[in-house]
């Protein structure tokens, strides 16, 4: 039992002003002179202090202009919000705009200020949005001015919620500046008042790792988002794995997507965030040409449509990009290699801070033939450094019994995750939390078979498996006198037709089988398709069963997404089960 001196050493060490390096001991331990307490928020103030001078962000304003940051303004700014924060007590800060220098700004200064960072899909629903901010019981939003109307409903119930709003522009102070500027340059004179003791004095200096960091909401496609506990702790250590596995090395220009924990990734190898407000096809290529940018991050939807944009050419330099949101083809990274754009392929959910696994690239596989190295290019493979190996278990066992399946390549199972990086738990909801990690791992809900390399490979998600064949009840991977259908496997085929550029596969009733596959597809720009062209010439491939070709297909000018870039398969089934042809 520690005695009423050290546990009173442990308090007083909350108050005074003392460097972070020394602050966090924790409590109740004397002379742990080896531990700090691990929080991603420390990397901005580190790269302001390395390299002041560098360029930290690009933008293309929301008035049309080219804004850069160096890595001093950048912290100056993050630490002025912080300041604004502590100084009228703001403890949970939910922010919604798209991919701007504010909302970057914002991930660092709302929790070096004390606070939780609560962000949202600026593509949610009105009411969404409101469900969101209410239950994460937000005291203060930060909103791009693009944005302000998704409030509506939710200012009408909670009138007394301050929202700050920002501009977009490349005005720090005037006219053309906005209430987020102004609240910048507001806490930056209260440090001063304070005696300008910088981040030091701010309430992020005695944080205890495990305390809660941000509140990012699942996508709730299928029910009410739920919010995840993001830890410092956590956040610290996926983006150390994602400054290893992407490989992001010094004095490198990036690109990237909110998210996935690379504001935090790009911001610790003092890189150039390259900040965009939408996705913007000719602007990515420009930038990729004149930027030298050396690594970029995007869903494989995005990938297809940047391979087919018409600014398409091959780079001189080799750019690497971290792919994830959805289970990518082969096709498309034989496309991408052959445009010197080079495939991280990695794969995780907002439950586990974004990435958690990556397949790796081998050197035994480059005396492979293409298709197959492409192929194994496309696994989603290994648990990331800073986890624990993932585990690929049987379906119909008992709730919390975990039984790996056969490294066969062939059985399906579950991918479940351990480890540091996987969410502490749903904010607010014990019993979705319990589900969440029965028998003590992270469950995903993905399907996936295990190869003999211990590589895991999705076939799909539990909800889009095709069972062709009689169910059993309740709904089983098991099939009586019928096969399992992967909508990523036909999916995959189905882009290798030259004339295809995406397609979504999914079930529709079928009165002998249960089940069978339709498919959707988009085609390329300047190309037409017959739906039975594409059915004949997909029963002639012999990389696929005859069982899983699909005897519907539908040409559609877009298929539906969510904002990562997942093609929504409960729209697609809506269609399906209306007779519906596309939007």
């Amino acid at each position: 039992m520690s005695g009423a001196t050290t546990r009173l050493k442990g308090l007083l060490g909350h108050f005074g002003h003392t460097p972070w390096a020394a602050t966090n001991s924790p409590v109740g331990v004397e002379h742990n002179h080896h531990i700090h307490q691990l929080s991603p928020t420390f990397f901005l103030e580190r790269a302001a202090a390395i390299e002041p001078g560098a360029t930290a962000i690009y933008h293309v304003t929301a008035n049309d202009k080219i804004l850069r940051r160096s890595y001093a303004e950048f912290a100056d700014r993050a630490r002025g919000l912080a300041y604004y924060l502590a100084k009228h007590g703001y403890k949970r800060v939910g922010v919604l705009a798209t991919n701007t220098p504010a909302f970057l700004e914002s991930i660092f200064g709302i929790v070096a200020g004390g606070g939780v960072l609560v962000p949202v899909n600026y593509r949610l629903k009105s009411e969404d949005v409101t469900y969101i901010f209410d239950f994460s019981e937000v005291d203060l939003i930060i909103v791009d001015r693009e944005y302000v109307t998704l409030l509506g409903d939710y200012r009408k119930t909670h009138p007394n919620v301050p929202v700050i709003i920002d501009n977009d522009t490349d005005a720090t102070e005037g006219e053309l500046s906005g209430p987020f500027d102004d609240a910048v340059l507001e806490g930056l004179k209260y440090d001063q008042a304070q005696g300008s003791k910088g981040w030091a004095g701010l309430p992020v200096v005695n944080i205890q790792e495990d305390d809660m960091l941000a509140i990012p909401f699942t996508s709730g496609t299928t029910s009410r988002p739920k919010g995840c506990v993001y830890t410092h702790r956590g956040a610290y250590l996926a983006a150390l794995a994602n400054i290893i596995e992407s490989g992001l090395n010094c004095h490198e220009g990036r690109f990237h997507a909110v998210g996935w924990t690379f504001p935090w990734a790009v911001t610790a190898v003092r890189g150039t965030h390259y900040c965009l407000r939408k996705i913007d096809y000719p602007l990515i290529w420009r930038l990729l040409k004149e930027e030298r940018i050396t690594h970029f991050n995007a869903a494989p939807t995005v990938n297809t449509l940047l391979c087919a944009a018409n600014e398409a050419e091959r780079l001189p330099e080799p750019v690497r990009v971290t792919v994830a949101a959805s289970p990518p083809t082969a096709h498309l990274f034989e496309q991408m290699t052959e445009l010197n754009l080079h495939p991280v392929h990695v794969y995780g959910m907002t439950e586990t801070y974004g990435p958690i696994t990556k397949g790796y690239h081998l050197p035994e596989w480059e005396g492979l033939p293409a298709a197959e190295r492409y192929a194994r290019m496309a696994r989603q493979g290994h648990g990331f450094l800073t986890s624990l190996p993932i585990r690929v278990v049987k379906p119909d066992q008992p709730d919390g019994v975990l039984v790996d399946v056969a490294r066969d390549g062939r059985e399906l199972g579950e991918i479940v995750f351990f480890g540091n990086i996987c969410v502490k738990g749903y904010y607010k909801d014990p019993e979705a939390t319990r589900r969440l990690f029965l028998g003590g791992g992270l469950h995903s809900g993905d399907l996936a078979v295990l190869h003999p390399d211990g590589s895991a490979q999705i076939r799909d998600r539990s909800k889009d498996i095709i069972i062709s064949g009689k169910r059993l009840p309740p709904v089983s991977l098991l099939c009586i006198g019928g096969e399992n259908i992967s909508s990523v496997a036909l999916e995959g085929m189905l882009v290798e037709h030259p004339d295809v550029l995406e397609a979504g596969v999914v079930a529709v009733p079928d009165s002998h089988w249960g089940e069978r596959p339709k498919a959707y597809v988009t085609v390329k720009e300047g190309k037409t398709l017959d739906p039975q062209d594409l059915i004949h010439w997909a029963k002639k491939r012999s990389a696929i069963s005859k069982f899983m070709v699909p005897r519907e297909v539908e040409v559609i000018r877009e298929l539906p997404k969510t904002s990562t870039g997942k093609i929504q398969k409960t729209v697609l089934r809506e269609w399906a089960r209306s007779g519906r042809n596309g939007p």
